[in-house]
């Protein structure tokens, strides 16, 4: 019998075994978003059974039936790419639905909207799966992610606080209206690209004046991971942050004033932009 999601006591079973999909996997059990790794499973098909073995090092179930993993599955992580979700979703419509506790279908497949995954998901007479789209982003896998979820029309506010307590368990998980999610994915899907950009260009200046190359990455990385957790714990606006670092007539004003020169904050601006744009032209294409 499957166990209520309004306890912290869930089984979570993952249609996909790729490396996000076990990367979750390890954060809910070391997390103790459940019980032991014996209520976490995965599927994939036969032919990639070398992904499961992730899996099965942590003790977790394996199967290559898609539907026994549903039957057994409080919550189904549907973590597979975009252009096989629909064929998918057609195979497991009927056992997402099939009992009383209906199953929570947690798809972090992206540019897949819940409509699209709403309408994939009903069973022969028209009755709707417990829809949630969640948008992770790849420090989840060292627990440190920010996601995102939005909820379709049978997801009750029950069914968004236990998806919650899963993925905080891997970092931050906020609820927000779905029409967030493109400007979302563009900040916290696509931004690690950005930070780790800045920690190589900082890395990279260090080194011309003459830091080793190790010590100048550890240096950069820690300092912007230092410094998330400021504006995250003070709570105080970033601003007032960057002023507190700025003596005057000192080196960080010097700095800084380079960095506005050469347009830095409008740059940043324009590639969330530009990311919020393309993310929105692949989701239109990616209509099922």
């Amino acid at each position: 019998m499957a166990t209520s999601s309004s306890t912290a006591v869930m089984r979570v079973g993952f249609v996909g075994a790729g490396k996000m999909a076990a990367a979750l996997a390890r954060g809910f059990i070391e997390g103790k978003a459940v019980a032991t790794a014996s209520h976490v499973a995965a599927s994939c098909p036969e032919q990639d059974k070398h992904l499961l073995e992730d899996f099965e090092q942590m003790g977790c179930k394996t199967t290559h039936c898609n539907t026994t993993l549903v039957s057994k599955s409080d919550v189904v992580v549907l973590a597979v790419k975009p252009n096989v979700v629909a064929k998918v979703l057609d195979e497991l419509r009927t056992s997402l639905v099939e009992d009383t506790n209906k199953k929570i279908l947690v798809s972090i497949a992206a540019g897949i909207g819940l409509t699209q995954l709403q309408s994939h998901s009903q069973n022969a007479t028209h009755e709707e799966a417990k829809v949630v789209r969640l948008m992770p982003n790849t420090p989840c896998i060292v627990r440190e992610g920010a996601s995102v979820y939005c909820r379709g029309q049978a997801a009750t506010a029950e069914d968004g606080a236990a998806v919650k307590r899963l993925f905080d368990a891997v970092g931050t998980c906020l609820e927000v209206p779905e029409s967030m999610i493109d400007a979302i994915t563009a900040v916290s899907a696509s931004g690690p690209a950005y930070m780790y950009l800045i920690i190589e260009a900082m890395a990279d200046g260090a080194v011309k004046q003459g830091l080793p190359r190790e010590l100048a990455y550890r240096l950069a990385a820690q300092t912007m991971v230092g410094s998330g957790r400021m504006v995250l714990s003070t709570k105080s606006h970033p601003a007032v942050l960057k002023d507190q670092v700025c003596s005057p007539g000192g080196t960080t004003i010097a700095a800084l004033d380079v960095l506005e020169k050469a347009g830095l904050r409008t740059s940043m601006m324009q590639a969330v932009e530009a990311a919020t744009k393309r993310c929105r032209e692949l989701a239109s294409a990616s209509k099922m």
